[in-house]
């Protein structure tokens, strides 16, 4: 009866309210300003796609009805399976067809497509009309569309994206050598702007150094004021010459304004210049990591009558940025005295690969954040302009990267777009607070000496103020020219470059914890699969903590001079590579985002005492110990706190003090109990029927109080799949793009999760949205591990109920019961241009082959490849992460 009772409660739907949080994500470079004149609307619905090549898919004509119906953000592998490495991913052309309705209102605007991301080269045509070729996949294309155009009628856009190899762009390396995946498609946002013939420009679509649309600066600041520049530049395509003002305002959160300011701008017919205006604040709010205060920079473009005929509006932090060797970093003029520890992201994704939504962007900096992060690496591209916008809001300080990684093509082609690369990063990530350095190199390259000087000079010319620092190895060629500089702190990885200091620069550890025995086998105890459990997770946590062997870590990170101030850990995530049949498995979380013992080692690392609103800060204490047959006896607790107080099955078992880096103030946030845990001791509260006396408790004590708690206990009888979303309270919108995650994790009766188990949960999704993936790429069913089966539900265009159910596999009376989860998705705001909206699929997810493969072909084309890398042992990979390890890893 009790079991039935239980099966019954577990069966109950769950209707969860809207989430709050509603994160703000910018549009084509700016964010919305009501009555500007300018508006950009969502074109990422109503897309039909084909894998493969297709003769006459431009023309205006072309039947597209029998091809697959998908909205952007879209990847070319439309689902990817778990583990997708060793270039088995897709590689080749794909067709994108639209059908759009431009308003009739649109006639005499100017009108352009904006597209954020293209993997890799592309061309975009309309009606037929050949506008657009791309060679960058890392930064926007934008395409004018205004004389190709009829408003009011049925217009068709198309495009061909190409990710085959192709030496003469950057990354420039053939997939099979390259560390990530190069996934293909149109895999971020597109947005149709429309504007007036006068109008403020796009910096991406000019070519002008530190040139085009809005670009602010802080110049000077102290608590009592903050000096700062806006330039802006206008374009007048009448005509008829004019004289127009420039006016910026700067508003703060609640909307009241702190400051404004006017420019005339006089132009000529068709032609451009730029206003400059200066803006001055009294006792200014000030953007830093920890309290990351954003205005809001209002620009209006008005003519001689003083109607506003353009606006645009940018969120902007009053911050400046300095080092010395000294001080090391100076943040708005004083010392930043807590090392700045971080990571690299790649934002490759699991399932969806790089075709992340722009929830799961800010979702990645929140995760990060409340692991105690303040500095991300963009490894090795510019990423999503909303995870940009994510590390402004959360306060995560930003090294930008251009595109490369172990690639220089001799032929003149190639530099000059790695060129045009690092002018088009800094003119689209200019304006945000988040910016710490700009890494203008190609990672791990040995690129010409004087590439070296040319993209630090190309950077400080497109940046012409202060607060502009560029980085390189320190031992690369050309070093001499960069201000920062990236190296292993001392005693890490046993080298000791202490001794070589430059004492005109300062230093970073721009990858550090990954540690191989070979860059062949890769054997190495940084690298560790979540579903592997508790001991290799352990191993990880320790490694990147304090291993017993000289290696980069946080305590030798700690340990080091203000002139050495930080390092990003190599990788935040798991992810999937294109030169090696194994993922990359370093993450503190996995490709899902799901948190090893590592996470909570990191979160250990974070100041006690900062509490950041909507960001799970402040003291924190994990037991990294399941109490499974298996946990091993000692017990190992991460903490934050001054000292932890372990008690163990109701007693006190005994209290240990978080030790310091030697010679700092900084915590190595693990303490271990040794020989603490007992399974014959839990088997016999257990038998006496008290099993819920079975527990580890760990207290963190700081100043002698108690603030925080955690408890781990043995997981019982599995008699429930709960289901949960995890999406950060994120508001969830219906815009035919977001894509959220959900968790459907074995349970006990007390929700506590059965780690062990080797069964499945099969996913059914109704209502207005739809499961990304089926069977083939192991989506559904999905394999239980540690514990959890995740999945991603990919919202509709249409508002309304999303209903998912979970089903153990297999089936069966004594099997744990069905987990249902009901939610509402809300009406998303803005303007939307299709002609077609998609029904959700609750179907199988297609998953297209036009190769007319078999799934036992295809497994022994896959077995076939892998055979061919394991030949070649990649030797030049080898031989180049070998050649930068001591400045690396």
């Amino acid at each position: 009866m009790i079991r039935h009772l239980l099966l019954l409660l577990g069966a109950i739907s769950v209707l969860q309210a809207a989430p709050e949080r509603e994160p703000e994500f910018s549009k084509a470079g700016f964010y919305d300003l009501a009555g500007s004149g300018r508006e950009v609307a969502d074109f990422n619905i109503g897309w039909r796609f084909h894998r493969g090549d297709v003769k006459g898919a431009e023309a205006r004509d072309f039947n597209h009805r029998e091809w697959q119906s998908v909205s952007t953000p879209h990847g070319v592998d439309t689902a990817l399976p778990e583990e997708t490495s060793g270039t088995s991913n897709y590689q080749g052309p794909a067709w994108y067809r639209k059908t759009f309705t431009p308003p009739a209102d649109l006639a005499g605007k100017l009108v352009s497509l904006h597209f954020e991301g293209i993997l890799g080269k592309s061309k975009v045509w309309v009606n037929g009309k050949l506008l657009r070729e791309h060679y960058s996949g890392f930064l926007p294309a934008i395409v004018d569309i205004t004389a190709a155009i009829e408003p009011g009628k049925p217009n068709v856009v198309a495009v061909l994206a190409d990710n085959s190899d192709d030496p003469t762009y950057p990354p420039g390396k053939p997939q099979k050598n390259l560390d990530y995946c190069y996934l293909g498609g149109i895999y971020r946002d597109v947005w149709l702007v429309t504007t007036n013939r006068v109008h403020i420009t796009d910096p991406n679509a000019v070519d002008q150094v530190a040139g085009g649309g809005v670009f602010f600066h802080t110049d000077e600041l102290t608590d009592q004021q903050a000096k700062s520049g806006v330039q802006v530049q206008v374009e007048n395509t009448t005509d008829q010459p004019g004289t127009y003002t420039v006016q910026c305002e700067l508003t703060d959160a609640a909307g009241k304004t702190v400051t404004s300011a006017e420019a005339p701008v006089t132009l000529s017919a068709k032609s451009a210049d730029h206003a400059k205006v200066a803006l001055t604040v009294e006792k200014p709010a000030l953007w830093t990591p920890d309290a990351p205060v954003l205005h809001n920079l209002l620009v209006r473009v008005k003519d001689k009558d003083g109607k506003v005929i353009d606006g645009c509006r940018s969120r902007v932090g009053l911050r400046t940025i300095a080092f010395t060797h000294e001080q090391g970093f100076i943040l708005n003029g004083k010392p930043f005295t807590e090392k700045l520890i971080g990571a690299n992201r790649h934002q490759d994704h699991a399932v969806i690969g790089f075709a992340l939504s722009n929830n799961l962007h800010w979702l990645d900096v929140l995760k990060l954040r409340e692991a105690g992060l303040r500095v991300v690496r963009n490894a090795h591209y510019p990423q999503d302009p909303a995870f940009m916008d994510a590390c402004d809001e959360l306060g995560m300080l930003v090294i930008v990267n251009t595109p490369g990684w172990q690639f220089w093509n001799k032929e003149p082609i190639f530099g000059q777009r790695v060129y045009s690369d690092i002018r088009n990063m800094v003119r689209r990530d200019r304006n945000h607070a988040s910016v710490l350095l700009w890494e203008p190199i190609l990672n791990e390259t040995s690129y010409p000496a004087d590439f070296a000087k040319n993209a630090h000079d190309i950077t400080h010319a497109e940046y012409p103020y202060p607060g502009c620092y560029t980085a390189a190895d320190s031992e690369a060629d050309g070093h001499e020219h960069f201000e920062v500089l990236f190296a292993h702190p001392k005693s890490g990885d046993g080298l000791d470059t202490a001794t070589k200091y430059d004492k005109s620069k300062v230093y970073f550890t721009r990858e550090w914890g990954d540690n191989v025995d070979d860059w062949g086998a890769q054997n190495s105890p940084s690298r560790v699969a979540r579903a592997w459990g508790e001991v290799p997770q352990l191993v990880q946590a320790k490694h990147y903590a304090k291993p017993s062997y000289a290696y980069s870590c946080l305590d030798s990170l700690f340990r080091a001079g203000p002139e050495h101030f930080g390092g990003t850990m190599w990788h935040a995530f798991d992810h999937q590579r294109g030169y090696h049949p194994d993922p990359f498995l370093g993450g503190i979380m996995d490709a899902f985002r799901r948190p090893k013992f590592s996470y909570e080692l990191f979160k250990a690392q974070r100041p006690p005492g900062l509490i950041m609103p909507g960001v799970d800060s402040g003291p924190t204490v994990f037991v990294a110990n399941m109490m499974t047959p298996f946990s091993p006896e000692d017990v190992t607790v991460y903490s934050n706190c001054d000292s932890v107080r372990l008690s163990v099955n109701g007693k006190v078992f005994g209290e240990k003090a978080i030790p310091f880096a030697e010679g700092t103030r900084s915590r190595i946030p693990m303490v271990t109990f040794e020989n603490a845990f007992h399974f014959m001791e839990a088997k016999k509260l257990s038998r006496a029927f008290k099993p819920n006396d079975v527990q580890l408790v760990a207290e963190g004590i700081i100043d002698g109080k108690v603030v925080c708690t955690n408890v781990s206990r043995p997981a019982q009888l599995a008699v429930k799949i709960g289901l949960s979303i995890d999406n950060g309270g994120q508001k969830i919108l219906a815009d035919g793009s977001t894509v959220i995650p959900i968790v459907a994790a074995l349970q006990d009766k007390n929700g506590t999760i059965k780690r062990l188990n080797d069964g499945a949960v099969s996913f059914e999704v109704t209502g207005a949205g739809e499961l990304i993936g089926d069977v083939s790429v192991g989506a559904n069913p999905r394999i239980l591990k540690w514990g959890e089966a995740p999945a991603l539900i990919r919202v509709g265009a249409k508002p309304g109920k999303i209903r998912i159910v979970a089903r153990f596999v297999p089936a069966g009376a004594q099997m744990p019961q069905t987990g249902v989860l009901e939610f509402e998705t809300a009406p998303a705001p803005g303007r939307f241009i299709q002609d077609e909206i998609p029904e959700p699929s609750h179907g199988k997810a297609v998953v297209q082959n036009d190769g007319g493969d078999t799934v036992d072909s295809l497994r022994l084309k896959l077995e076939a490849t892998e055979k061919e890398l394991n030949r070649l042992r990649n030797r030049e990979v080898e031989r180049q992460q070998s050649d930068f390890e001591h400045t690396g890893k």
